[in-house]
């Protein structure tokens, strides 16, 4: 019987940018603050053995792509934002066996009172 691996998690956590999401033109065109939260489920004995970054995964790398996926297109809702997050991360880093995402937009356009919508998107890898 094959051992199970262990996972350990790597947060990154509210991660802040300015962005163009939203049903709203108004949303669309003035943009707005959204934050992002990621949860990196990966086995990471080799990298606390050989305390070497090609052995974990680049955090700074997963920025990047977190980065390059909100500021870089327009999406109508969070929902697809997230999903484009996690497929990104899930793609770009093969050690990540799972993933959560958790998108937030203060201040969102609703009629009433909130501090912010959140969607929480999580995906395994396949």
């Amino acid at each position: 019987m094959a051992k199970k691996k262990q996972l350990s998690v790597i947060r990154l956590q509210n991660a802040v940018f300015y962005a163009y999401h939203g049903v709203l033109s108004d949303e669309q065109n003035l943009g707005g603050k959204f934050q992002v939260d990621v949860e990196l489920h990966c086995d990471l004995s080799r990298g606390a053995k050989s305390d070497s970054l090609k052995d974990t995964v680049d955090y700074e790398r997963v920025y990047d792509c977190i980065r390059g996926i909100v500021v870089g297109r327009k999406f109508f809702l969070l929902e697809r934002l997230g999903s484009e997050i996690t497929k990104g991360i899930l793609n770009q880093f093969p050690k990540v066996e799972r993933v959560v995402v958790r998108v937030r937009k203060p201040g969102a356009a609703v009629k009433g009172v909130i501090d912010h919508v959140e969607v929480e998107i999580s995906s395994n890898r396949r």
